[in-house]
């Protein structure tokens, strides 16, 4: 990477900034992987091996052998496959998998479930998003780098690096067509160092590796979801031959994961996959039934990729894609694709009536942690946090503070955490 070229060089000076500025260690690395190097020694990261994916463990029949993904697996796998799509076009493949693992890092324990619980806890001092959580993590709460007056930079990764792994480019209510949309970036504590990491940036305007970062994140968890519900024996091939089984896919389809899709456009999505000769037609566990499911996986995600990189080729040409030069081009049928087999992991394995029940469970255990936290800090809270607690400034602050206590919690620990605060 030579970020000395003149204005057509993929990557410039500013790109490999960093907040506080720090020597190398070493010549010979890039510093882009040096940001990867941060990225998979983390803290956080070593975390999201306690925090479910889909499949719950505790949801599968003991005479099932299996293992389910979890957020770290996830991770690493989403980063594969962005790294080789990301090089294909033209990206540094470091900065790209160093987005794809830092994308889930901000995710609380029990998911989506304890982001919605810890975004009601979290109104009063700005609420909560996994993905602004993920920017904090990174520039604020991993202990790795301080500046000269002793505040913590987080993993003080490159500008690049932290615009390639910032999902929704803007703050709360900032939402370019939905003012309302519960999605965003970056809360108001941490402005400053986004207003540096997105200088020059188109507003709003996700960079190119964070588009790649995206895609690659839908790609490894719609394959990877249905992968392990199969595993697990919550769903069976054949369901999807059923007219009513499908009608129900397509109603969660267009409701969760392809607004404005017709049935006939998912219907087709669909058929396409089925009609596939490596589709999985059945699945009993045995190894040639396992070589088979992978090779399907292998399989999607192959055709889910190149045809985002044969679009995208055909869109802007054969130079390297990096920064703000171009945009992911996904052709509509391989989106309709993608979005079907998310419905099939939504519909038969998180509508599953168990599931459901241990959501509402873990949605107590969440909201009663944080009322016990928040009425007993610094009670309760690990050295870190404890510090961050008693230096704030306001009671926003502090409640922020127990906030950032919560979604760093594996499953297990906020379990235990809950446990010990509220049995007296």
């Amino acid at each position: 990477m030579n970020v000395n070229d003149p204005e057509g060089a993929p990557y410039r000076e500013a790109d490999i900034e960093r907040y506080v500025a720090e020597p190398d260690k070493r010549p010979g690395r890039t510093a882009f992987q040096r940001d990867r190097a941060r990225m998979l020694h983390s803290v956080g990261l070593r975390r999201l091996a306690g925090k479910t994916q889909v499949v719950d463990p505790v949801d599968i029949s003991p005479e099932v052998n299996t293992s389910p993904r979890t957020r770290l697996t996830h991770s690493l796998e989403c980063a594969q496959v962005g790294r080789e799509l990301g090089a294909a076009l033209g990206c540094d493949p470091d900065l790209v998998e160093t987005a794809c693992l830092a994308h889930d890092i901000g995710h609380p324990p029990f998911g989506h479930n304890g982001e919605q619980v810890l975004a009601e806890v979290a109104e009063g001092c700005g609420g909560f998003e996994g993905n602004a959580q993920s920017l904090r993590l990174l520039t604020r709460l991993e202990p790795k780098r301080f500046s000269q007056d002793g505040i913590s930079v987080g993993l003080n990764l490159t500008r690049a690096a932290l615009d390639a792994a910032t999902k929704y480019p803007w703050p709360r209510g900032g939402h370019p067509v939905s003012p309302g949309s519960p999605k965003f970036g970056v809360y108001e504590d941490d402005l400053p160092v986004f207003g540096w990491l997105r200088k020059g940036a188109p507003e709003h305007r996700q960079c190119f590796e964070a588009q790649v970062m995206d895609w690659s994140d839908d790609v490894a968890y719609s394959v990877h979801d249905v992968e392990d519900g199969l595993h697990a024996g919550h769903l069976n091939p054949d369901q999807l031959l059923a007219g009513p089984e499908r009608r129900e896919v397509f109603a969660v389809t267009a409701a969760r994961y392809a607004p404005g899709a017709d049935e006939n456009e998912l219907a087709g999505a669909l058929d396409r996959l089925l009609a596939q000769e490596w589709w999985p037609r059945r699945y009993d566990g045995t190894a040639v039934a396992q070589a088979r499911l992978k090779d399907a996986s292998s399989q999607l995600i192959g055709r889910f990729c190149l045809a985002a990189e044969r679009a995208t080729r055909d869109a802007y040409g054969t130079g390297r894609l990096t920064r703000y030069r171009a945009e992911l081009v996904v052709p509509r049928e391989q989106r309709l694709e993608c979005a079907v087999l998310k419905a099939v992991a939504d519909r038969y394995v998180m509508q599953r009536e168990s599931q459901e029940r241990r959501r509402a469970q873990q949605r107590v255990v969440i909201g009663e942690l944080a009322e016990a936290l928040l009425a007993r800090a610094p009670e309760g809270l690990d050295p870190q946090f404890t510090g961050i607690f008693d230096a704030a400034d306001d009671d926003r602050a502090r409640q922020r503070a127990v906030i950032d206590q919560i979604a760093s919690l594996t499953d297990a620990s906020a379990t235990a955490l809950h446990a010990r605060l509220t049995t007296r």
